[in-house]
């Protein structure tokens, strides 16, 4: 595996933060093509009932495909910290574009975003404590199983962030 070479004053990521990264833009997938299986119109491990009580059909399958693609695009943008578009900003971004970003806003988001995802999905880690009376039996342990990756969101990001604030301090940026 070859490393990834930021600015020239930065030290390259770690093998460790890189797969971190990687892992923390992987960790939404399984939950999100689980939503978008509801969206397409598969109970997906609801009952029929259940299903039409959710309200997954009409404007409820539009949020349903819109919070995934937003959790994957905000999990994605964890390889900012380890990838040279992450210190130089792609010209095709609106009104950022060729700019680089303040280490220090993007240290304080990414920090912030590890706590409120660690606090918010830490729950999924009990998925299977709660009952889910919309759900059958098998469709509630296939979707605690699908959504459980999302409990490693937070931390991974907590620690790619705290290498990226490691490796800007070493560098004096």
């Amino acid at each position: 595996m070859t490393t990834t070479r930021l600015l020239p004053s930065l030290p390259p990521p770690p093998r460790w933060a890189v797969r971190a990264a990687h892992a923390a833009a992987l960790v939404t997938l399984p939950s999100g093509i689980w939503r978008l299986l509801l969206a397409a119109g598969f109970t997906a491990g609801y009952t029929e009932t259940g299903y039409e009580a959710m309200g997954f059909t009409g404007w409820g399958a539009v949020y349903v495909v819109g919070l995934s693609m937003a959790g994957e695009l905000l999990a994605l943008l964890t390889l900012g910290l380890v990838r040279p578009w992450g210190e130089l900003l792609p010209r095709w971004i609106p009104l950022l574009g060729g700019r680089r970003p303040n280490p220090r806003t993007v240290t304080v988001a990414a920090a912030l975003g590890a706590g409120a995802l660690t606090l918010g999905l830490t729950q999924f880690a009990l998925w299977w404590a709660f009952p889910h009376p919309n759900m059958t039996p098998l469709g509630n342990t296939l979707a605690g199983f699908l959504y459980l990756p999302l409990v490693a969101w937070g931390p991974l990001l907590a620690a790619v962030t705290l290498d990226y604030r490691r490796r800007r301090r070493a560098a004096g940026a």
